[in-house]
């Protein structure tokens, strides 16, 4: 098997808070490999944005990240220094973030700031940084690159801003491009719009996506693999049409059955009762087993370990395999 761009093993993430260490992430382990565009699902506070950000080196210095493996193009990044932090970001690994209007330093140019990513990773000034700068945008669909080069970010409207935001960590032809959940802040036609972009550029340039969001919809449409967070922990991962078509884990037919389909008759939409822990580290047993309707005695004492129950599917539960309802 060829190395992964993104391998990360038995990653945990804790945040420091007075008198105590709260758990976000508890021992994830993902693989992205060249090319592939996989899909970080589960709810707000399942640990997907942090695993993301701690990629790019980016978490508060509240943060403590272990992990057994964590490598970039087979590069550890478990003790980069600022300067190697420097120079990674915008260069093997970029992000989009999921709000563009506070992306941007609101005092400067979209010009201005895209210059500065040249001058730090490739030396572009001028005219040459210039031409680089409308080239992306361009590839970017962005209608009048240069009075978008010489706007201020108020100036732009959300769908022209987050194609700014994709030009910016696409200037230096990363290598993983970390996507956290770019279309939520925007409208339903210019989603759909920035997802096929982002698609085309994807199959032109080659590059993986570690495509975070919450969206099953967006998950079915980019995705070619999944993997479902739950609580700091992955409890399924698979295909993308094997786990569409039977998911294994309850969590995971949990969400499925929560999306709002225009087929169904008017009546209560599906939920999942109660919420994600708040610190899944603290939790013996399955994390999920309190919202469970499955859960039985051994749900409580024994923690669910990812096993094979497919063709390339995992799932992290007693009884992922069997026949549930």
């Amino acid at each position: 098997m060829p190395e992964p761009v993104l391998r990360i093993r038995d990653l945990h993430i804790r945040f420091r808070t007075p008198g105590r260490r709260t758990t976000a992430v508890a021992g994830i382990d993902l693989d992205v490999g060249a090319g592939e565009i996989l899909g970080v699902v589960g709810e707000t506070g399942c640990g997907k944005t942090v695993t993301g950000l701690s990629v790019l080196g980016l978490l508060p210095d509240t943060a403590e990240v272990e992990a057994a493996e964590l490598c970039l193009l087979g590069r550890d990044l478990r003790s980069l220094s600022d300067a190697d932090w420097r120079e990674l970001r915008g260069t093997d690994v970029a992000m989009v973030f999921q709000n563009p209007t506070n992306s941007f330093n609101p005092v400067f140019t979209i010009g201005s700031q895209l210059r500065d990513v040249l001058a730090q990773h490739e030396g572009l000034k001028g005219r040459q940084a210039d031409a680089r700068i409308r080239e992306v945008l361009i590839s970017c669909a962005m209608p009048d690159p240069d009075r978008v080069m010489s706007s201020y970010p108020h100036q732009l409207s959300g769908g022209m801003l987050q194609r700014a935001m994709l030009g910016l960590s696409l200037l230096s032809r990363p290598k993983l491009l970390i996507a956290d959940e770019p279309t939520t802040a925007l409208d339903v036609t210019i989603a759909a719009q920035i997802l096929e972009l982002l698609l085309r550029l994807q199959q032109e340039m080659g590059f993986s996506v570690l495509f975070i969001t919450h969206d099953l919809g967006v998950v079915r449409r980019v995705c070619s693999r999944v993997a479902v967070l739950y609580a700091g922990r992955v409890v399924e991962t698979a295909p993308t049409a094997e786990l569409f078509r039977a998911p294994q884990h309850p969590y995971t037919r949990g969400l499925m059955a929560a999306v709002p389909r225009t087929h169904r008759s008017a009546g209560q939409l599906a939920t999942i009762p109660g919420s994600v822990p708040a610190d899944p580290g603290a939790i013996e047993g399955c994390a999920f087993r309190d919202r469970c309707g499955l859960a039985f005695d051994r749900c409580a004492t024994e923690r669910p370990q990812l096993r094979n129950v497919g063709s390339g599917q995992q799932a992290a539960c007693h009884l992922a395999g069997e026949e549930t309802p």
